[in-house]
């Protein structure tokens, strides 16, 4: 199973005050009913599904179709989970805006007090979103960045990325342990209304091949040499609509020279090492994924790798209101099932599981 991303409007407003502390108290509740009955494991798995988040965000009350539901959703589980993070073994870190880079900080906070080594889980939160930002060009900026992990060190990583101009914002998955390289079709599941024409897709395993001429050039030719060389494969290239590398005039050869030269003194093992370098960004990529094209013939993947019900209704009142009373009900439910659950009696919690099997059959 690919997924991946999802493509959404932006819409302005925010959540009021009392959705949102309901929203919370239900996120919390749900996040505790999966982890009691099935473990840390199974929710990491739900949350990297774009779907299965789609829904819980549907669930919460949200609008369906928002970008707002995934800043709004992450952080409901984030908000609706803090007092009882350690009893659960779940931990969230980061968010929308400044508070996404202090991703690190918080995992390493985490690590001080559990014992947990934070070292490769804040390896893996810079690597997911450097790689969605840097090797998947698809006109979408990261702004959101959420990161979740549990006490075996599994994670999963929920992030955002916007695009001004279109007024649409992608939304990211990723799960540990179903991928082996950062950048290699990292992302569980693709879900996306529409696809983007104007994209260079380096996580594609089509563009490996690009990817292996690109650490070729930086380790057997000189900064000076790879400028020169560039200059004039971007003078003689025609450039086709789809091909989303940018003119000449976008890419400063100063910079490009100044992270050649970094790379090329300090050295590296392959590819992945390569992009993860402090300063590494998307025109340097670019540039080099060209050189690499017209040099070599080695082409990145020029295509982009791009349901639902309601339970409380939604936030502008689509498709109907959100009944405070019927939410309120809905929470209640939750955290008695689990408060019993929790005594080893788990009669409405199986209750509840065969409610849902009535309704799907």
């Amino acid at each position: 199973m690919r997924t991946g991303y999802t493509t959404l409007p932006l819409h302005g407003g925010h959540a009021p005050r009392w959705l949102f502390e309901r929203m919370a108290k239900l996120a919390g509740s749900i996040t505790e009913a999966i982890v009691i009955e099935f473990g840390t494991k199974e929710f990491l798995k739900r949350v990297s599904d774009p779907v299965w988040f789609q829904s819980l965000g549907c669930v919460l009350g949200f609008d369906w179709h928002s970008s707002g539901l995934t800043t709004t959703t992450t952080g409901a589980i984030k908000e609706g989970i803090k007092n009882k993070m350690f009893e659960l073994g779940i931990f969230v870190a980061g968010g929308k805006g400044k508070t996404s880079l202090k991703t690190p900080e918080e995992i390493r906070k985490i690590g001080d007090i559990t014992g947990i080594s934070p070292e490769p889980l804040v390896l893996a939160s810079k690597a997911s979103a450097k790689t969605d930002a840097v090797l998947l060009q698809d006109g979408y900026n990261i702004y959101h960045h959420t990161f979740f992990f549990d006490r075996c060190g599994n994670w999963a990583v929920v992030q955002q990325g916007m695009n001004e101009r279109k007024r649409k914002a992608r939304r990211y998955h990723w799960l540990s342990g179903v991928f082996e390289r950062f950048d290699e079709e990292p992302h569980t599941g693709i879900i996306a209304p529409q696809k983007e024409k104007m994209v260079i897709d380096l996580t594609s395993r089509r563009s490996r091949e690009n990817k292996n001429r690109i650490v070729e050039i930086l380790k057997n030719e000189s900064p000076n040499k790879v400028v020169l060389e560039y200059k004039r494969a971007i003078k003689s290239l025609s450039l086709p609509l789809r091909h989303y590398i940018v003119p000449y005039k976008d890419i400063s050869e100063k910079y490009l020279f100044k992270i050649l030269k970094t790379t090329y003194d300090r050295g590296f093992e392959g590819f992945e090492d390569f992009y993860l370098i402090r300063g590494v960004g998307p025109s340097t990529v670019r540039a080099l994924s060209m050189l690499a094209d017209v040099v070599f013939g080695a082409k990145p993947s020029f295509e982009d790798p791009v349901v639902y019900s309601y339970a409380h209704g939604g936030k502008d009142g689509f498709p109907y209101p959100v009944n405070r009373n019927v939410y309120d009900n809905s929470i209640n439910v939750m955290e008695n099932a689990i408060k019993k659950a929790k005594i080893g009696k788990k009669e409405e919690l199986l209750a509840l599981w065969r409610l849902s099997k009535v309704f799907n059959s």
